[in-house]
């Protein structure tokens, strides 16, 4: 019991194991004569049962003494454990040897923490003193008792037909089930359990009057001591109950009286402390599974104390009452009285769990949570009764099987599903949400842990029973704070329900379909979870989303929520809970608006395809019940009443009776272009035409409207005015047209036209629709354009207007093409996104034939701008004005020297990946002269481009505080953008890619691309580098001028050697900004340096004959005259080097003229990074290299520039620099150079060349490099 002192000094291990704590109190027995001689534990533990008439402390005292002399003794006997073990054994042997020996060493085995060890030992006892036992009944009992050392004195309890080992043993066992030593009641209850079955000769009454005796609990006993005695009497009759000998006992005579006395000791543990009631009603369980009804008639409930335990449970609180009731109930099979105050009279489920009934039960549910964390035993009864077992599923979802079926069920009571969901109902409201979600913190717990037993054995159809309002509310206010006491348990609540649903689809819908109901459609974001998002990611089956389409479906056409609860504190919470409402903490305040709800199912119905991979025929039965939803609940309302049968679609349409909102309305139609532009991207290239009507949404869906529109209860939820119902009709009608002539065209070029047409007529149609007024020019120009594109006598026929067929007849094609880029261009200022998608669709399948009209078109709306530039040119320029500045770039500035800001010398060309890592603000540092962004546009044009202009600036008046007219221009940019990165991936090598080129690089060098958008200035930048520099192919063909490539060659040369100029306005410009114009300015260097090469590429290509390519010299001239002669040139050497090393015969032709600018440079610093230049080319003409006329000729080469090469040489030796880096330089270029010179055996010519100063230069300063063109003295 934890009382008694133990000595440090004792160390003996086996008398420690030996040692086993017991009460010692009020023990009956026969005193024996104290011995003279200090005795073994054994014969202490024999002899230390004291006299009744000693008073408590008397004993205590006497007990010390014991102990002290045993723990002497122990001390003394150190180190010999043998004669210990001869001393211990002694009294087991009889003098005459006539009993078998009994080991009591295994008791130590009975604490120990394993359970195979305590079994093992306790099998051991057992069998140990059976033996003894049978040898004992076998001889004669006085002569077995004489002769040796008795183990129990003479006592009057009812064991004298036992050997003594049978009765030390007993009584030890008793002892140590009230040890609280690591697991000694669990060991010693075992062995008792065991003994009592096993040897008959232990009688049920004295074992009962043994375990009162032994484990009383006295007035003095306070504490651990007490408890320990408390839970010794309650195992040992656990054990006695478990071995059968009470149920046997009474089977063989009826009349004893030890089950009724065996129950009423029980029961009057019970009611001592409110922590063994529970215990011991699983010990009269145990009892009763072993007898039979009638004893459990007439001797369990007639115990005394039953009846009173019984009549008090309701008002006291007692959940253990209500559980051995309700299994007795179970085991009786038929009702009675006692039961009354707890159990229905007469009993049925329905009875139970009636409003009345749980309300009296209320007290037992909430002091059920006494034995918190774990669940009391009466739950598991009690949901039994609630929910009866049904046919596991566990096979199935092992195997990952979906259950979609009906499974038959094996219920109670005769129990239909009505009265299993009212009588789950009726729980869930009374204890759950009525009782348990009201109170404390603990009795939360207790309902989550409950609904937790709820969840194997509940059926999807009641899931929304469980999960019900109030219940979500209060998961949320917990979820919405983490410093809630309940976080965890709710976030395992949470995890426990997503295990159940496991791959299950009706647990899937059904649990979802329950968060989001009664959150409004917001659980994840109030909880921080994503629990919603992840069940609906795991739908794998079509039959799993079709399911989940048609709760989602219902859930928005039902008449709303019911009457929901406010989540106040009153209701969902307690006082003591911490936690608000969840709509106080909703920063949006529509969490309880309906429309919310609603606007989360008709944004989750598109979404419900995007996760699992279905096949065609699965996924398109889908996409059909998802479209139907958003067609009827988008576009059309009914007249009369709220439903609708079609007898053609054989299907009733069913509408909410609240009226739809006009937000909503615009939600489902955008999530129906959604969904039909998503089609149309897994369909890929264009379907066999026999499976066409089996895959195609668009056009189901345009007979599902048309039948639709023919019903006369049916009709738009909107009124088309007269312009918008004439492109409706249009639209529908050629839509038709084109479907039957996609049927009747074989798949190829002229079917994917075909196809992608029809997608950009029905989202055109949808578009009229949610923009009234807006689209219908649109419309009938592309009715138009495709009445001329698919010229079947068929559309002809069926045009309906003969007046617009002349518009197109003079010009042919070309004109139709530009007519039909424009009326492209005319739909994306203000489409949406998938309809922007089916205008790229169908430009992609028409590229092929895009003129240079309609290309131009599209370039000058990038480079269009909402404000003018600062030098506004009064005449408008024509097409040649405009190609001779094709970049925009003018002549820099004057500007004094502080202004001009050179980048330095030691700079070296610009790091392509630094350039490129971004575009901020810049700088006027590359001014822009006269807007030629109108040039060579006829009125025609610029009225159209007027047009674009205006519905921008219309739309951001009739937006109020949305997008401005800037940023939709530039959403404007960016979808042309589109179209042309679309031309230039259909077109590469076209000459047309030059002019694309050039208008985008004027559009990416203007200083109002990179202020109006980071992202524009990027896009550009991107098509550029991908889709032209770094394209397979380049453009080709007569069509381009050299002329052209010239000047487009000029203009960025001269790009790249612009100085970085600040602004005159700007004083002192923050250093972000100036390292934002900084950044600017390098990428502008960068293309410029990459068309160089892209265009030298396109120059040298074309195999142009050396006379023809002076203008291209004569442009690298001018430019190196500005470098060698101005400091505001900027050009670096390295990327001249760079343009020699690409394009060897630029620099073979240039060499000449680079010596001779070398020869009479002025600055010392651009004369030495020259030499890098000069260098490459030296090595590319004496190397040998080349091809064609430009292969060199090395020692010819060398001879012709020799006296320039040796004037060269000399200036730079008599001009030595005085910085060593340059120094350096200048010595490396020396050596190579009369390496060369020596390698071709040309010294003596070197020599004739050079001059005397120059010569006495080279000797000083070059030293050995200089030896050998050393003259002989």
């Amino acid at each position: 019991m934890g009382s008694k002192k133990r000595s440090p000094s004792s160390s003996s291990e086996d008398e420690l194991e030996d040692e086993v704590e017991i009460p010692i109190d009020n023990v009956p027995s026969k005193p024996l004569k104290k011995p003279k001689t200090v005795k073994t534990d054994e014969e202490i533990d024999d002899i230390g049962v004291l006299p009744n008439s000693d008073k408590p402390m008397e004993r205590r005292k006497k007990r010390k003494a014991l102990d002290k002399g045993r723990h002497k003794s122990s001390s003394e006997n150190v180190g010999k454990p043998k004669a210990i073990e001869d001393v211990v054994k002694e009294p087991l042997v009889s003098s005459s040897g006539s009993l078998p020996e009994f080991d009591i060493g295994v008791f130590r085995d009975l604490v120990s923490a394993d359970s195979l060890a305590r079994e093992a030992a306790a099998l051991k006892l057992v069998m140990n003193l059976q033996e003894v036992q049978t040898a004992y009944e076998k001889c004669d009992k006085k002569d077995a008792g004489e002769g040796g050392l008795q183990l129990e004195a003479e006592k009057d309890d009812g064991l004298k037909n036992c050997a003594p080992s049978v009765r030390y043993a007993i009584r030890r066992l008793i002892r140590g089930v009230s040890s609280s030593r690591e697991c000694a009641r669990q060991g010693f209850a075992m062995g008792l359990t065991i003994l009592v079955g096993t040897i008959p000769s232990l009688k049920v009454d004295s074992v009962m009057k043994l375990i009162v005796d032994i484990l009383e609990v006295t007035s003095s006993m306070k504490g651990q001591e007490a408890r320990d005695c408390l839970l010794g009497r309650l195992f040992a009759y656990g054990a006695l109950a478990r071995s059968g000998r009470i149920a046997e006992e009474w089977m063989a005579d009826n009349t004893n009286p030890y089950v009724k006395e065996f129950t009423s000791l029980v029961i009057s543990l019970a009611v001592k402390k409110r922590y063994l009631q529970e215990p011991a009603v699983t010990v009269i369980l145990n009892l009763i599974e072993k007898l039979p009804v009638e004893a459990l008639l007439s001797q369990v409930l007639e115990a005394p104390g039953m009846h009173d335990w019984f009549q008090k449970a309701t008002d006291v609180g007692n959940p253990d009452a209500l559980l051995l009731a309700l299994k007795m109930r179970e085991k009786i099979s038929g009702d009675t009285e006692i039961f009354r105050k707890l159990l229905p009279y007469p009993f049925s489920p329905n009875k139970m769990f009636a409003s009345d009934h749980l309300s009296k039960l209320i007290p037992c549910f909430k002091e059920s949570t006494f034995c918190q964390p774990r669940v009391h035993s009466m739950w598991p009864v009690l949901i039994n009764i609630l929910l009866p077992d049904v046919a596991r599923q566990e096979d199935d979802t092992v195997l990952g099987l979906v259950s979609n079926k009906k499974h038959k069920k094996s219920r109670k009571y005769n129990s239909s599903e009505e009265e299993i969901a009212k009588n789950l109902r009726s729980f869930c409201e009374i204890v759950i949400e009525g009782s348990l979600l009201l109170s404390s913190h603990d009795r939360k717990h207790l309902a989550f842990n409950v609904l937790l037993l709820l969840l194997p054995r509940l059926p999807p159809s009641c899931v929304q029973i469980v999960l019900s309002h109030r219940l979500m509310q209060g998961l949320m206010d917990i979820l919405s704070t983490k410093d809630s006491r309940l976080y965890k348990v709710a976030q395992h609540f949470l995890k426990e329900l997503s295990n159940w649903v496991g791959k299950d689809d009706d647990r899937r819908v059904a649990v979802i379909v329950a968060l989001q109901k009664h959150s409004s459609g917001k659980f994840d974001c109030i909880t921080h979870t994503r629990l919603v998002k992840d069940l609906m990611a795991e739908f794998n089956t079509g039959s799993g989303c079709m399911l989940f389409v048609q709760n989602l479906v219902s859930m928005f056409v039902e008449e709303g929520h019911e009457a929901e609860e406010p989540s106040d504190q009153s209701q969902t919470m307690d006082d003591s809970s911490e936690i608000g409402s969840v709509e106080d903490k909703d920063s949006g305040g529509t969490s309880g608006t309906p429309d919310f709800l609603k606007g989360w199912v008709i944004d989750s119905l598109p979404r419900v395809l995007k996760y699992p991979k279905l096949d065609m025929e699965a996924k398109f039965m889908v996409q059909k019940e998802i479209m139907k939803f958003l067609a009827v609940q988008g576009l059309f309302s009914a007249s009369l009443g709220t439903e609708v049968t079609s007898f053609e679609l054989q299907e009733k349409f069913k509408w909410p009776k609240a009226a739809t909102s006009s937000a909503l309305r615009r939600m489902c139609v955008e999530q129906l272009q959604l969904l039909l532009a998503n089609a149309q991207k897994g369909e890929g290239s264009h379907s066999v035409s026999i499976g066409l009507d089996l895959n195609d949404l668009g056009s189901y869906f345009m007979r599902f409207l048309s039948t639709l529109c023919n019903i006369p209860s049916v009709s738009l939820f909107r009124p088309l005015n007269n312009d918008d119902e004439i492109a409706f009709k249009k639209l529908q009608a050629m839509e038709a047209q084109l479907s039957r002539e996609e049927r009747n065209t074989a798949p190829g070029k002229n079917a994917n036209r075909v196809h992608a047409m029809r997608c950009l007529l029905i989202q055109l149609m949808l578009q009229v629709l949610l923009r009234p007024g807006e689209f219908s020019e649109s419309a009938s120009e592309l009715v138009l354009c495709c009445k001329k594109a698919f010229s079947s006598p068929d559309l002809l026929d069926e045009s309906g207007n003969d007046d617009d067929d002349d518009v197109l007849d003079d010009g042919g094609m070309p004109k139709l093409m530009d007519v039909l880029v424009d009326t492209l261009l005319s739909l994306l200022p203000q489409s949406s996104a998938p309809l922007n998608l089916a205008v790229e669709q169908v430009f992609k399948s028409f590229s092929n034939d895009i003129t240079d009209t309609g290309l131009l078109q599209m370039l000058r709306v990038i480079r269009k701008d909402i404000k003018p530039p600062r030098h506004q040119a009064t005449d408008s320029e024509d097409d040649d004005d405009d190609d001779e500045d094709l970049l925009g770039i003018e002549e820099a500035e004057e500007t004094d020297e502080a202004d001009a800001v050179e980048i330095g010398d030691n700079d070296e060309e610009a790091d392509d990946s630094e350039v490129i890592a971004g575009v901020d603000a810049i700088g006027d540092e590359v001014p822009e002269g006269s807007d030629e962004s109108d040039g060579g546009m006829d009125d025609e044009a610029m009225f159209r481009m007027d047009s674009y202009l205006v519905r921008i600036f219309r739309e951001r008046k009739n937006q109020a505080g949305g997008e401005t007219a800037h940023a939709q221009l530039v959403l404007f940019k960016l979808r042309v953008l589109s179209l042309v990165e679309i031309f230039l991936h259909e077109n590469p090598g076209k000459p047309q890619v030059l002019t694309v080129y050039s208008y985008l690089a004027k559009a990416f060098v203007n200083p109002q691309t990179a202020e109006s958008s980071e992202q524009l200035a990027q896009r550009i930048w991107g098509i550029l580098q991908k889709k032209i520099f770094k394209a397979k192919e380049y453009p080709k063909g007569g069509d381009i001028q050299l002329s052209t490539l010239e000047s487009l060659l000029e203009k960025n040369l001269n790009l790249a050697s612009k100085p970085f100029s600040k602004r005159k306005s700007a004083a002192n410009p923050s250093n972000k900004k100036q390292s934002a114009n900084l950044t600017r300015y390098k990428m502008i260097a960068s293309l410029a340096q990459t068309s160089t090469h892209w265009l030298l590429k396109i120059i040298h290509s074309k195999d142009y004959p050396e006379p023809q390519l002076s203008g291209v010299l004569d442009v690298f001239g001018r430019v190196l005259i500005k470098y060698f002669d101005s400091k505001k040139s900027q050009l670096k050497p390295g990327f001249v080097k760079e343009v020699f090393r690409r394009q060897p015969w630029v620099g073979h032709l240039l060499f000449g003229f680079l010596i001779e600018k070398c020869g009479s440079a002025k600055s010392e610093v651009r004369l030495v990074k020259a030499l890098d230049p000069v260098e490459e080319i030296l090595k590319y003409s004496l190397s040998g290299k080349g091809d064609g006329e430009n292969k060199a000729m090395p020692l010819k080469f060398l001879k012709a520039h020799l006296p320039s090469l040796s004037g060269l040489i000399g200036k730079l030796v008599i001009n030595w620099p005085e910085k060593q880096s340059r120094r350096a330089h200048v010595r490396r270029f020396c050596g190579q150079t009369l390496k060369l010179v020596t390698k071709l055996h040309l010294t003596k010519e070197f020599l004739k060349v050079l001059k005397q100063d120059a010569y006495n230069a080279c000797e000083a300063k070059l030293g050995d490099l200089f030896i050998p063109f050393k003259k002989p003295e």
